[in-house]
């Protein structure tokens, strides 16, 4: 049976990711060796496949960006299910080799995320990508709250394990289920803390995160952005 099951978790090792509730994170399983994928840390532009989920989608006809300014990033990673997965994302072709390098980075760190997959599989519904705890880039959309274009928007932005890193404005979590993770000192699996891999993994090529927003800006502890000169 064993011969089997291996086969079958690298065929769907690719994330086809459905939006579903947000639900507890499994801790990693040490009873059975985790399944293996090669790993694989590399940017094209957008295929035509993908480019026609996102049009109408995640992206729509604007001033800002246009589909060619854009890279699909295809990255592999450690799951909290102890397992490789490989996912995807889209960012904006000026950090793309940035990006590329960061999860690569992540992965010989064996730093834990939930999934990563297109925002297109959660019709670009950030709400509902972060519930399901899904690490993202590029979406079209504004700031929530404003009517200002988000770096999501130009694809300059990345978001890594919402659950474990809401964003927080007042008494507004989002995720709901973020509000577990909002005491950033009792430090679990997942969540971003000044000094750890995924903090100097981005901030070391020049990137800031939310997590250092001082008010009247929200805190984003998922969010991390990086201006192009």
């Amino acid at each position: 049976m064993a011969r089997l099951i291996v086969p079958l978790l690298l065929a769907l090792s690719l994330c086809a990711c459905t939006a579903k509730e947000a639900q507890a994170v499994p801790e990693p399983s040490s009873s059975a060796a985790p399944a293996q994928v090669e790993a694989v840390f590399q940017s094209e532009p957008i295929p035509q496949a993908v480019r026609q989920k996102m049009i109408g989608v995640s992206w729509v006809e604007n001033e800002h960006v246009g589909l060619d300014d854009l890279s699909l990033c295809t990255l592999t990673y450690h799951g909290f299910d102890g397992d490789t997965h490989t996912g995807q994302m889209v960012v904006n072709a000026a950090v793309a080799d940035d990006v590329t390098a960061i999860f690569k980075e992540l992965y010989e760190a064996e730093y834990p995320i939930e999934k990563i997959c297109l925002i297109d599989d959660y019709s670009a519904n950030d709400e509902a990508s972060m519930a399901d705890n899904n690490s993202s880039a590029f979406c079209y959309r504004v700031i929530d709250g404003t009517q200002y274009i988000s770096n999501h928007a130009l694809g300059l932005a990345v978001d890594i394990n919402p659950l474990q890193n809401p964003y927080v404005r007042g008494e507004n979590v989002q995720p709901e289920a973020g509000r577990d993770y909002l005491d950033r000192d009792n430090v679990r699996p997942g969540m971003i803390v000044p000094g750890d891999a995924c903090y100097n993994a981005f901030l070391s090529r020049g990137w800031t995160w939310g997590g250092e927003w001082t008010s009247p800006s929200p805190t984003d502890y998922q969010h991390f952005e990086k201006a192009l000169e």
